[in-house]
């Protein structure tokens, strides 16, 4: 940073740590790219990035940086808060549009009704059927607690680890690279999993419960 840079990747609270402390000027940006933008907005980033583009920004000024937003989901809200940094004309790409088919087709969908005290069970049993003894599995939950206690279940007979926001960001990693690599067969995830991996050959995915 101190030589000069073309582009500076970084979370909301590293990079306003840097403006406070008067390590960075964004007085010349060019070009603003937010990504995940629905969830940046949606866990309270807002008033950090608001905070941090009001450098760059002069209200209804026509020299502000091209600003691009990223998102997987766009709710409304999201719009409504992205008119403040976008321009009148900005255009709005949507690469889904109103098809009822948003899953790819080679993909197989079902639904299994099941008590909640069963859940492991059913589980297990369905990791057997649909991925067996060499396939890989992403399991989902809701919990960090569902997804430790699931990992340990004796219900899923392949080597399993559980992935979540309290283990620390290098075993994460380690753990990814084991499930990569095909040290083990089935990951036990919460919603940390769910964006940005870049996982081949995953036989089968396993929501434990509808998501919210």
């Amino acid at each position: 940073i101190r030589s000069g840079i073309d582009i500076l990747v970084g979370t909301p609270g590293r990079i306003k740590d840097h403006l406070q402390n008067g390590k960075l000027d964004l007085t010349k940006v060019k070009h603003v790219v937010l990504d995940e933008v629905d969830q940046m907005l949606d866990m309270g980033f807002a008033e950090q990035v608001e905070d941090i583009l009001g450098v760059a920004y002069k209200k209804d000024s026509e020299d502000n940086p091209q600003t691009l937003l990223f998102s997987a989901t766009c709710p409304h809200w999201v719009y409504d808060v992205a008119k403040k940094y976008m321009k009148s004309r900005y255009e709005q790409i949507d690469l889904i549009g109103k098809r009822t088919q948003k899953a790819a087709t080679t993909v197989e969908h079902l639904a299994i009704e099941c008590h909640w005290s069963q859940r492991a069970a059913v589980i297990g049993d369905v990791i057997q059927v649909y991925s067996g003894s060499h396939g890989r599995t992403i399991v989902f939950c809701e919990t960090k607690k569902e997804a430790n206690e699931l990992a340990l279940n004796a219900s899923i007979k392949q080597d399993c680890q559980s992935l979540h926001g309290d283990i620390p960001q290098k075993q994460r990693e380690i753990t990814l690279k084991g499930f990569r690599n095909g040290a083990f067969k089935v990951l036990v995830a919460t919603n940390v999993a769910a964006r940005g991996l870049d996982i081949p050959e995953v036989d089968l995915v396993v929501q434990g419960s509808p998501p919210k």
